[in-house]
């Protein structure tokens, strides 16, 4: 089954691509745009824009159309003033949009992404940020994001664990946004009960370049128990993609109530496109297809059961659960908080980033201690990686800065000839499962 990517993360780049490498990150991330783009820069990235959309969008129709009106705008001189990454990213992102009106479709200029929230999103593991017990033995789980596979499962089974043996849960997805298809699958698995798998979706995507397109199935998985209980999610018009994918399966597998608000309404699987001069581009390049419905949630987004506010969601929730709540927020309604994300360096991820650096610049990974799938995008980068490795020269020292807002480790690396940042996870057995490494400019 191939990985695929629904959108965004709450935002992270990185993740982003992340997502469209089977849930790695490759070790050569793409550095920052300069201050300044050059009309050739503009010209190429509207080119590299078009090609993507003529030859990739899930909608071989609306790309054309897409493509033309960008390459129409910049006959006209729509992009001539604007120099800055960000203003020229966020005018190309309406331009598609206008088009396409599909809220996947962004260019990233090395800002914050078009609608990002004003204040970050808590901190998660994999998007998980908390579980809680409340009154009435009531579970609670919190999700951001539905992340790779390798931050988001054991984040999960470590809440939903401390969440076996409540006599309902309620799932708060108001926030989720992007993540990886597999991961919603999996997440979906622990709320079905009976032996055989579930047919959950179909993920219906373009072969690139050709008016044809493949099937990928996705179907419930193994998860160490089922929760047999009741489940509440809470959605707002904030939740979207992932978050979205996760609410539909439910309801449409009628396993869970929905309350809240109509979500987003953004149901396709999106994919990086490199745009050059530090840019780049997500758009979709397929479409989801429930197995129940036949359909899915793009434009529409998906509705709620009992419909109330955001702010209200989780109180409405509880009452319908037979509680009297007196507030709305979880701060004040958690008995006992059960899950935090992990604080702390895994141990091992310092050891991995000291021999990730030298192998490469050697030109002699260990693909033993890698996942294949970050075995194979190494294979695919070992010339560069080799060359940035050894224009950096050995280590001088390694220092853990913090755990990611997503769940990996990140280290500041000082090289004989530069810094880098490097962005490392571990799985149970060792392998690294994850890594990205970004250079600094001189200085910093």
């Amino acid at each position: 089954m191939k990985t695929v990517a629904f959108g965004r993360s709450a935002g992270v780049v990185s993740l982003a691509f992340a997502s469209l490498l089977g849930g790695v990150v490759a070790h050569a991330q793409p550095g920052p745009p300069p201050s300044t783009l050059s009309a050739d820069a503009r010209r190429a990235a509207v080119a590299s824009a078009a090609t993507a959309f003529r030859t990739r969008y899930v909608s071989p129709e609306v790309g054309e159309r897409a493509a033309a009106a960008i390459e129409q705008a910049l006959a006209n001189g729509e992009y001539d003033s604007l120099e800055a990454p960000q203003a020229f990213a966020a005018k190309l992102t309406a331009d598609l949009r206008a088009v396409t009106a599909d809220k996947h479709v962004e260019v990233f200029g090395g800002g914050p992404p078009a609608g990002a929230p004003a204040t970050p999103p808590p901190r998660s593991e994999g998007g998980v940020t908390r579980a809680d017990r409340l009154a009435g033995n009531i579970g609670y789980l919190e999700i951001v994001a539905l992340g790779p596979p390798a931050l988001f499962n054991p984040a999960v089974d470590r809440a939903m664990a401390a969440l076996k043996d409540t006599n309902a849960l309620v799932v708060d997805a108001r926030g989720a946004q992007g993540g990886i298809a597999v991961s919603v699958s999996y997440l979906v698995s622990y709320f079905l009960s009976g032996e055989s798998p579930v047919h959950l979706r179909d993920i219906v995507a373009r072969n690139p370049g050709t008016d044809t397109f493949n099937t990928n199935e996705f179907w419930s998985l193994p998860t160490p128990f089922s929760y047999e209980k009741p489940v509440y999610i809470l959605t707002s018009v904030r939740t979207l993609s992932a978050g979205e994918g996760f609410a539909y399966d439910l309801q449409a597998q009628k396993r869970a109530t929905l309350v809240g608000e109509t979500t987003a309404g953004a149901a396709n699987a999106a994919g990086m496109a490199p745009l050059g001069a530090g840019l780049a581009m997500m758009l979709s390049g397929a479409r989801t297809r429930n197995a129940v419905t036949g359909t899915n949630w793009e434009g529409v987004g998906v509705k709620p059961d009992v419909a109330t506010s955001s702010a209200d969601a989780l109180k409405v929730a509880l009452e319908r659960l037979g509680q009297s709540p007196a507030a709305s927020e979880i701060d004040a309604l958690s008995e006992l908080r059960v899950f935090t994300p992990r604080s702390t360096a895994q141990p091992g991820a310092e050891a991995a980033v000291r021999r990730l650096s030298d192998e490469n610049m050697r030109g002699e990974p260990n693909y033993d201690l890698m996942s294949p799938e970050l075995g194979q995008a190494t294979r695919n980068q070992l010339e560069g990686l080799k060359r940035l490795f050894t224009e950096l020269g050995p280590i001088e020292s390694v220092k853990f800065m913090e755990v990611g807002p997503q769940g990996a480790d990140q280290y500041e690396v000082r090289y004989a000839n530069g810094t880098a940042v490097w962005t490392i996870l571990l799985d149970s057995a060792g392998r690294t499962v994850m890594a990205g490494v970004r250079r600094l400019p001189p200085g910093q």
